[in-house]
Parts: structure tokens; C-alpha cells; sequence
């Protein structure tokens, strides 16, 4: 008979002390669980746990990851960056506060591409800030835009965390996240620029258009290629010409080829190439399985049924018990990275929403847009540490540039949460959902 105070102690008191210590998050996550599971089936703990850990990485959905992130390297290495820079400026170079819309425009269309917020904070932060620098613009600011923007592109497709929260919510469809991704992900661009026009106006930065038809002409396409990858593999997968995992596999013969195109393709980097996505890979996969490990032992104690219990008795009102599902996730965003907290918070809240009559679609958008949140707010902030780390500038003094950004990217986050459109139009559209009545 197991007891639950052990499994309060090994979950909620252990696992803490092990990430404070400096554990790896898959490695507090695993310590906790199995000795939770050990509470509960004694010596039998050891063989159910490896069991479970197989199960959670057995799956065919789980094989488009490591090759989107493959695509993502090659992209990061592939001289896409600057074709998408040159690409935004097109578009948004009229506007006082040129440059900084530009990378944030160029994070947009670069995380699209290559499913990744860090990679878009490096690569783009990279060409971005020593420009913005040149021309006079204030250090600290461009490197919270920078990393203020980066996560838009964990939210429009293709999209990994959008593949796990498809696993972790029992099969909701890859096709309908991805197409669901793109106004929120572009309602979260559209705030961070607001957000850059104010700084502009009162820093009076003036506006950098490219002048003359024939050049942007040439820029648009240069980078027309780039963008095909986009419509290629979205186009593919709502079509149904390839699923999303064979979609991946095609992103990464793209990559290679545009890179080639572009004639920043070297053999000599590919060893490190497949060691990054090798590394990246396992990190996710080694998460996903003790990550179902926890699951079991939640699901075992009833945790998620007490926690459901609990919110509809907080509150009568669905919209309230969303907004407090979206403040515990923001707390727990600040601490752990999305794919765990996706994880691990899917089956606990999942249910719930969808007893509230919320579509799991919609509350997959809202979960990502919230836990993308804390990949720029520490201690964690993953994209937090890079985007400092490209601009050569300390947390603190970024970080006082970084607040207005995150309180903007609040209030988007209560606008997708509260208003559904947002997320179902597009894929009810694509006929991916059925019509929400």
C-alpha cells in the first residue's frame, strides 16, 4: 500500500532540491518518479519504470523531431539568416525603429523555418546586433527585442512542442496545431512590435527603408526559396500529401539543398551538425520518457483528479479557471523548459479544459504561448541566456528593457486564452477540426 505523503516528498520536495542543486532537469524528473513508483510497487519499481520510460519514447510521432531539429541546424549554419534579414526589411524598413522591427520580423519568419527560438535568437542576434549597434541603437534594448521575438517561432509551425503536446494529449492532431500556431504566433510579432514603436518614438529612431524597385525585387528573390520551405511543408501536410513526421524528413533535404543554393554548405560541418541534433534529440526523447514515468505515478494517486477538483471548486467560471491554469503555467515556465512542463502538465490540466468545453487545440496554443514565456524569463529562460549571451550584455540590464515586452506578450497570451478564434479559425478552415459550436 503505498503512502502519499512519500509521494508528496519524492515529487514536490525532492525534485525541486535536485534542480536547485543543479541537477538536469531529465535526471530530477527520473530520480523523483521512480522512487515515487518505489512507494508504490516496491522491488517491482525498477521493471515497471523501464517499461514505461519505453512506451513514452515508443512512438512514430516522436521521429519527426530530431529531424526538424536536424533542419534547424542546417539552417542556423546555412546562410538563411541574412537572406530572411535583407527579406524583412522589405517589409517593414518604413517604419522609425527600422532595424529593431527588422529582427523582430526576421525572428518571425526565421523560427518558422527552423522550429526553434534559440536558433533564431543566435542566428538572427547574431547579423542583427552588431548593425543595430553601428547605427546608434541602444545596446540593451536590441537584445530584448531580440530576445523578446525569438519565441514566435516555438508557436508558428513547424513547431516541436506542438509534436509533444500532440503525444502528451493523447493524439490531437499534428496538422491542426501547426495551422492553429500561426495568428497567435503572429498576434505574439505583432506585440513585441508595439512594444519596439514605443521604445522608437522615444528613443527617436528613424526609419531605414530600402530604396529602389529593382533591389528589393532581387532581395525578394534571393529569399523566396527560404520561404517555399514554409509552404512546402505546411501546404504538404494539410494537402496530405506527406505526414508531419515524413513533412520533417523533407524540411531536411530542403535545408541541405537550399544551403547548397545559397553556397554555405560545407561538408566539413556536417559531423557537428548530426553531434548538435544528436544531443538535442536525446535530451528531448530522455524527457519524454521519464516524463511518462510521472505521468504514471500521478495518474496512480489521483494527483490530477485532486487538481481538477480543486480548480472547479476555485471557481464556477470557465474563463477564470483557464486564467488560473495560464498563472500556475507561467510559474512553472520560469523553471522549467517547455517540453517537460508540456509533459507533464497536458494530462493534469487537459482534461479539465475539456470538461470546461474547451477544444484541445485551443488549449495546446494556449500552453505553448505560455510556456514559451518563461524561455525568456529566468532562472531558466533558455532563449534569455542566449540572446545575452549573442549581445555581449549582462541579465540584469536587459532585463529592466525586457519587461514591457513580457507584459505585452500578457496580454496576447489572455487574448488567445479568451478568445478561442485564434487558435480554431484556420485549422476549421483547412476542414483539419470540426466547426466549434
Amino acid at each position: 500500500m503505498f503512502a502519499t505523503a512519500d509521494i508528496f516528498i519524492y515529487l514536490l520536495v525532492l525534485t525541486p532540491i535536485l534542480l536547485i542543486i543543479g541537477c538536469p532537469i531529465g535526471t530530477s524528473i527520473c530520480v523523483g518518479s521512480v522512487l515515487s513508483m518505489g512507494a508504490i510497487l516496491g522491488m517491482n519499481a525498477t521493471l515497471v519504470s523501464a517499461t514505461r520510460i519505453y512506451s513514452g519514447m515508443n512512438s512514430f510521432a516522436l521521429i519527426a523531431i530530431p529531424f526538424f531539429v536536424l533542419a534547424g541546424v542546417i539552417m542556423n549554419t546555412g546562410g538563411i539568416a541574412q537572406k530572411l534579414i535583407n527579406l524583412a526589411k522589405v517589409f517593414i524598413g518604413f517604419i522609425p525603429g527600422a532595424l529593431a522591427h527588422t529582427n523582430t520580423v526576421a525572428n518571425m519568419m526565421f523560427g518558422a523555418i527552423s522550429g526553434s527560438g534559440v536558433a533564431a535568437a543566435a542566428a538572427i542576434g547574431s547579423v542583427m546586433l552588431p548593425i543595430e549597434k553601428k547605427e546608434g541603437y541602444e545596446p540593451r534594448l536590441s537584445a530584448a527585442v531580440n530576445i523578446a521575438s525569438a519565441p514566435s517561432g516555438m508557436i508558428i509551425p513547424p513547431s516541436n512542442i506542438f509534436i509533444i503536446y500532440s503525444l502528451a494529449s493523447g493524439g490531437v492532431s499534428v496538422a491542426a496545431l501547426f495551422v492553429a500556431g500561426y495568428l497567435p504566433g503572429i498576434l505574439w510579432g505583432l506585440a513585441v512590435i508595439i512594444v519596439t514603436a514605443y521604445y522608437a518614438w522615444k528613443l527617436k529612431y528613424k526609419a531605414q527603408p530600402i530604396s529602389g524597385w529593382g533591389t528589393r525585387l532581387q532581395i525578394l528573390i534571393e529569399a523566396i526559396p527560404a520561404i517555399l520551405l514554409i509552404i512546402i511543408i505546411i501546404g504538404g501536410i494539410i494537402s496530405g500529401w506527406f505526414t508531419p513526421t515524413e513533412a520533417s524528413c523533407v524540411a531536411v533535404v530542403y535545408s541541405a539543398i537550399l544551403s547548397g543554393f545559397y553556397r554555405s554548405f560545407h561538408w566539413k560541418d556536417v559531423p557537428a551538425m548530426l553531434l548538435n541534433t544528436a544531443k538535442t534529440t536525446a535530451l528531448i526523447v530522455f524527457l519524454i520518457g521519464v516524463s511518462a514515468i510521472l505521468g504514471w505515478v500521478l495518474a496512480y494517486a489521483k494527483i490530477p483528479n485532486m487538481i481538477a477538483t480543486a480548480l472547479i471548486n476555485f471557481a464556477d467560471t470557465p474563463s477564470v479557471i483557464l486564467l488560473g491554469m495560464m498563472v500556475i503555467m507561467l510559474l512553472v515556465g520560469c523553471v522549467m523548459d517547455p517540453a517537460p512542463a508540456v509533459l507533464i502538465f497536458t494530462p493534469i490540466f487537459l482534461p479539465v479544459a475539456m470538461q470546461l468545453g474547451v477544444h484541445p487545440v485551443h488549449f495546446g496554443v494556449m500552453m505553448v504561448f505560455n510556456l514559451s514565456l518563461g524561455a525568456i524569463t529566468p532562472p531558466v529562460g533558455p532563449i534569455l541566456f542566449t540572446g545575452c549571451r549573442v549581445a555581449g550584455e549582462t541579465i540584469e540590464s536587459v532585463f529592466t528593457r525586457l519587461l514591457p515586452f513580457f507584459f505585452a506578450l500578457i496580454v496576447a497570451l489572455v487574448i488567445v486564452t479568451l478568445v478561442p478564434w485564434f487558435s480554431l479559425y484556420l485549422p476549421e478552415s483547412a476542414g483539419l477540426i470540426s466547426p466549434v459550436e
